[in-house]
């Protein structure tokens, strides 16, 4: 396991991270964790003294990483931008995110084309959707995201594209 301290940063403009909070992994760190990794990985450990699991080590280019901090977890952590965390990592061989049911039926039952646009995306994309329909607090809402994922795939949207989509452009 990885220690070292970190301090918790907020991106000003950074294309679709802007507003995000995260703190930063140099490359050497990285390296420790998982050698001449240069692609999205999970990690587990400790933030502080909260146990984590499953945090996505998101590459910034030569070798560097972020882990976002969302504000569940910046609430439980009680801290923001500006504090110091102590950090203890290592990769999380475990984590696994499973297609649910719902989705891989919106996905194949009409056009087998969108399951497989769908499982053509990289894990970290697919993730990003699986999480998104798996976070709705009520049907209505899970069913309206997988109405929204079944369209994105017939689109050939990437994540980031089908959730601006309908958004006004930023002035």
């Amino acid at each position: 396991m990885v220690t070292f301290k970190a301090e918790i940063e907020r991106f000003a403009e950074m294309g679709e991270k802007t507003g995000w909070t995260y703190i930063f992994i140099p490359s050497a760190i990285a390296n420790e964790i998982k050698k001449n990794c240069k692609k999205s990985y999970r990690v587990k450990g400790k933030l502080d003294q909260l146990a984590v699991e499953g945090l996505s080590l998101i590459p910034m280019g030569e070798g560097d990483f972020i882990i976002s901090l969302n504000a569940p977890l910046r609430k439980q952590l009680k801290k923001e931008k500006g504090a110091l965390l102590e950090v203890f990592l290592e990769e999380d061989k475990t984590f696994k995110i499973e297609m649910p049911e719902d989705l891989e039926l919106c996905l194949s039952d009409d056009e087998p084309e969108l399951l497989k646009t769908f499982l053509k995306l990289p894990k970290s994309h697919q993730n990003w959707y699986i999480n998104w329909v798996n976070s709705a607090k009520t049907e209505p809402t899970r069913t309206k995201r997988l109405v929204r994922i079944v369209s994105a795939m017939a689109k050939n949207w990437d994540f980031g594209t089908m959730m601006r989509e309908g958004k006004p452009p930023k002035a």
